[in-house]
């Protein structure tokens, strides 16, 4: 594999990774991720 097709999977996978988080922010899963990131955070302090 050459350099130049390296540095156009890396482009290419990136871009596909930013896709993926436009897609994700425009089905309102933030808050989803949000929420399940607080409830595992409480319950490993032990507060929850």
């Amino acid at each position: 594999m050459g350099i130049k097709t390296k540095w156009l999977a890396r482009i290419m996978i990136a871009a596909v990774a930013c896709g993926f988080i436009v897609y994700g922010t425009f089905r309102g899963e933030v808050e989803i991720v949000l929420n399940k990131a607080v409830n595992i955070c409480l319950e490993c302090i032990g507060l929850g």
